[in-house]
C-alpha cells in the first residue's frame, strides 16, 4: 500500500468537512487508501456519512481517536481479503481476469474471514419465515468484528458527525441512522445500524432495527450525498465524495463487459443529477430573493415573507469528486473479489487519486465566482455549469 504523503493543502477555514462514501463491497478498500492520504494530507472530517461498505469504512473513522483511524482500516482490509495471491503462469488481461472470477467464486463458496460465512445448512433447509432462510450468508462474523475494531461510545459521544443509509424492508423507505439525530431521541449508534446498512440481499440477511427490518441503502439510493446537502443548508461544506462505481464507461464487447457495465450504472452516483437539482434549487430561490427586494416596505416585515427569506438563504458546497476506474481486467465480480491483490491495487488508486487532486489548490477553496455549488472531478476537472451566482 502506498503510505507517501502529497503535498500539504489549504482547506476553507470556514467551511465543514464532509466525507461521503459510495457502496461496492470489496471495491471499498479504494475508499480507506483515499482516507489514509486525505489524512497526510491534513483534511480531518468533522462529518462521515456512508452506505453499505462505505457505512463500514466511516463507521470505523469515526469510532476511533484520529491516529488510530488508518491503522484500524488496514487491520479491517487486511482482515477481509484473501491470502490467494497473484502468480500469472501468462501475463495478460484475460489472465488476470481468470484469476479475478476464481477469487470471487472462492470468496462465493466460502465466505470473506471476520465478515460473513455460508449458511450451514443452506438457506433452503431454514423453516420459511425464519431470518436464516433468507439469506445465503450468515453475518454474525461481521458483528464481532465491528464491535472490535469500532469505539461506538466515541461515536455515541458525538466526537465525529456519522449518518449511514439503509432501507426499510416493509416500507421501501430510505432511512438515515444518524449519530446526532439519535441522541436527540436518547438512542444511540450501534453495531446494527452498520450492519443493516450493508445488509444487501439475497446475499445477507435483514437487520431488526426498533421493529423494522432494514437492508443495504444502495438498493435504493447508493450515495449519501443528496442527505448531505439536504441536512445542512447553513454552513459552507467542503465533501470529498468516494465513490466506488462510475456512471460513465465504454461501451460493452462481451457478457461479461456488460454485466459490469450493468452494475456500474446501477450503483454508480447521480452527481449530475444531484448538481442540476441544487441548480434548480438555487435558482428558484434567487427568484424569491429577487422578488422580496421588490416589495414595497409595509410587506416586507410579513412574517410569510421572512419566512421566505429565510427559507433562501444559501451556502456554498464545494464537491471533490473521486471515482475508482475499473481495470481491463475487472468483471462484475470485482466487487466481491476479497483478493489481497485486488484490495492492494484498489487502495493504492484511492491514495494515488488523492494526490493528483491535491495538485488543484483551488478545488480546495471556497469558490470565488460567486457559484453556490461546484464539483470538481480528475476526469473533467471542473463542473462545467455549476450551480449560478448568489445574489
Amino acid at each position: 500500500m502506498d503510505t507517501s504523503d502529497p503535498a500539504p493543502a489549504t482547506t476553507p477555514a470556514q467551511a465543514q468537512r464532509v466525507l461521503v462514501l459510495q457502496g461496492g463491497g470489496a471495491l471499498g478498500s479504494y475508499q480507506a487508501g483515499a482516507f489514509q492520504a486525505l489524512c497526510h494530507a491534513g483534511f480531518e472530517p468533522e462529518w462521515i456519512a456512508g452506505i453499505s461498505i462505505g457505512a463500514i469504512n466511516a463507521a470505523i473513522i469515526a469510532g476511533n481517536d484520529p491516529d488510530k483511524r488508518v491503522p484500524r482500516l488496514k487491520e479491517f482490509w487486511e482482515m477481509v481479503s484473501s491470502p490467494v495471491s497473484w502468480n500469472p503462469l501468462t501475463p495478460g488481461d484475460r489472465a488476470r481476469t481468470l484469476f479475478n472470477e476464481t477469487s470471487a467464486a472462492i470468496i462465493a463458496t466460502f465466505g470473506v474471514p471476520g465478515f460473513f460465512k455460508p449458511r450451514i445448512p443452506p438457506a433452503l433447509f431454514w423453516p420459511m419465515g425464519s431470518s436464516e432462510s433468507q439469506s445465503y450468508y450468515d453475518t454474525a462474523p461481521l458483528k464481532k468484528t465491528l464491535e472490535r475494531l469500532i469505539d461506538f461510545d466515541r461515536i455515541n459521544d458525538l466526537k465525529t458527525r456519522l449518518s449511514v443509509g439503509a432501507v426499510g424492508v416493509t416500507s421501501g423507505n430510505f432511512k438515515y441512522f444518524d449519530n446526532y439525530e439519535l441522541k436527540k431521541l436518547g438512542k444511540k449508534i450501534g453495531p446494527e445500524h452498520i450492519m443493516a446498512s450493508g445488509a444487501l440481499p439475497p446475499g445477507f440477511p435483514s437487520v431488526l432495527i426498533d421493529g423494522e427490518h432494514y437492508w443495504d441503502g444502495g438498493i435504493a439510493c447508493n450515495t449519501p450525498l443528496d442527505f448531505v446537502l439536504d441536512e445542512e443548508t447553513e454552513r459552507d461544506l467542503l465533501i470529498f465524495q468516494v465513490d466506488l462505481f462510475s456512471a460513465r464507461g465504454p461501451l460493452p464487447v462481451s457478457l461479461l463487459e456488460a454485466a459490469e457495465r450493468e452494475k456500474d450504472i446501477r450503483y454508480s452516483s447521480r452527481t449530475r443529477m444531484n448538481t442540476d437539482k441544487n441548480r434548480q434549487i438555487h435558482n428558484a430561490r434567487v427568484a424569491v430573493r429577487d422578488l422580496i427586494g421588490k416589495l414595497p416596505d409595509y410587506l416586507k416585515n410579513d412574517p410569510s415573507v421572512e419566512l421566505l427569506r429565510q427559507a433562501s438563504t444559501e451556502n456554498t458546497v464545494t464537491v471533490v469528486h473521486l471515482i475508482y476506474r475499473s481495470k481491463n481486467y475487472e468483471t462484475s465480480s470485482k466487487d466481491y473479489d476479497f483478493s489481497h491483490v485486488a484490495m492492494v491495487e484498489h487502495w493504492d488508486a484511492g491514495v494515488r487519486d488523492v494526490h493528483l487532486s491535491m495538485r488543484h489548490k483551488e478545488w480546495l477553496e471556497r469558490p470565488q465566482s460567486g457559484t453556490t455549488l461546484v464539483t470538481y472531478d480528475l476526469t473533467g476537472d471542473v463542473d462545467p455549469f455549476p450551480a449560478g451566482k448568489k445574489e
